[in-house]
């Protein structure tokens, strides 16, 4: 590494983490709030086995699951304006992202509540609780501990995706990155450096889902 390259990385350290406070980190977690109420009302119109409903929400599921993240943002950001949904790049990104990964924890967040025991809603019954209260009180509380490691993986996952909100013009990480490196060309040190932003942050969250499954381990939810 030259004295010139380490200039570089110096000057552009704040450049690129700025970017990445301020919209890499809101972007994910707006995404994920969003991919976590769509992959809970899925999973639940599924355990629930609602005939029609259950049919979309597996074309869903298959359609997400089928076609690249980076096609769904192109549709969203560049096709939907043509039949008149116009949308900017921020919501679009958000709404990308979050259908997208709604569909991957809605498997997960499936099997975790298929994973309760049936004894423990047929107790529910016995005890004169509803059909939501048992939902509500018994199975999604279960559901979701075991559900936290796949979805705190999926947070990860989202915090590494949202680099493709760089190509519907949002200026986020690797975007600035790009940016830089179009005035000074070494590609290769400066892509790193965002790389390691990008390590940073999910090593945090990383950090954060230990502490939590630590948390949730003394309450029988994961092991």
């Amino acid at each position: 590494m030259t004295q010139r390259v380490l200039e570089i990385l110096i000057n552009a350290f704040w450049r690129i983490l700025l970017p990445g406070i301020k919209v890499t980190l809101p972007l994910t977690f707006f995404s994920f709030a969003l991919a976590f109420v769509i992959s809970v009302v899925v999973a639940l119109i599924q355990y629930a086995d609602v005939k029609i409903l259950k049919q979309i929400c597996r074309f869903y599921i298959w359609f997400i699951r089928g076609t690249p993240l980076l096609v769904q943002l192109y549709v969203v950001y560049y096709g939907l304006p043509q039949i008149g949904i116009m949308l900017d790049a921020v919501p679009a990104a958000i709404l990308t992202f979050g259908f997208n990964e709604g569909a991957y924890m809605a498997e997960s967040m499936r099997g975790a509540l298929e994973a309760v025991p049936k004894g423990q809603i047929e107790a529910g019954y016995c005890v004169g609780m509803s059909y939501l209260q048992i939902i509500r009180r018994i199975v999604l509380p279960q559901a979701l501990r075991t559900a936290f490691p796949s979805l705190s993986n999926s947070l990860i996952s989202m915090v590494k995706g949202t680099s493709l909100a760089s190509v519907i013009t949002i200026t986020e990480m690797f975007r600035q990155a790009q940016i830089i490196n179009a005035i000074y060309y070494e590609p290769l040190w400066l892509y790193l450096e965002a790389a390691m932003f990008y390590l940073l942050f999910c090593s945090i969250i990383t950090l954060i889902q230990r502490a939590g499954e630590k948390k949730l381990s003394t309450y029988g939810g994961v092991k």
